[in-house]
């Protein structure tokens, strides 16, 4: 069994949007309440399978959201709360950030590489 912090993805072929960013100094009102909401809101979208999310005490936060395929990104791309977020994330959330979208070949936990001897 993997950890819950994992998201529980089909077998690949499928694709990972990465979105690393870099945190403003100050944290304005709103940033964890619109986070919460485009998570929900992303889990409901067509094509949507899963995010993981981690930030560290330098401000640098990388979240993968996991998709169906590239069409399934391009609608969510456009869904009007998210066009909203994304502008309220350059104009106040964000000092940086670098978005790269990958299409997953291949994947494995712990437990299936003991398994098949790649450990």
């Amino acid at each position: 069994m993997t950890h819950p912090a994992f998201a529980a993805t089909p077998e690949p072929p499928y694709y990972a949007v990465i979105f690393t960013s870099v945190r403003a100094a100050t944290d304005p009102d709103g940033y964890a309440r619109m986070a919460e909401a485009m998570a929900a809101l992303a889990a409901d979208q067509p094509g949507y399978l899963g995010e993981e999310s981690a930030r560290g005490d330098d401000r640098v936060g990388i979240t993968v959201s996991y998709w169906r395929d590239e069409a399934s990104i391009a609608a969510w791309k456009r869904v009007a709360a998210h066009t909203v977020a994304q502008r309220e994330g350059r104009a106040n959330w964000y000092e940086d950030y670098v978005v790269r979208v990958a299409r997953v070949e291949r994947a494995y936990t712990l437990a299936s590489s003991s398994e098949a001897g790649l450990r």
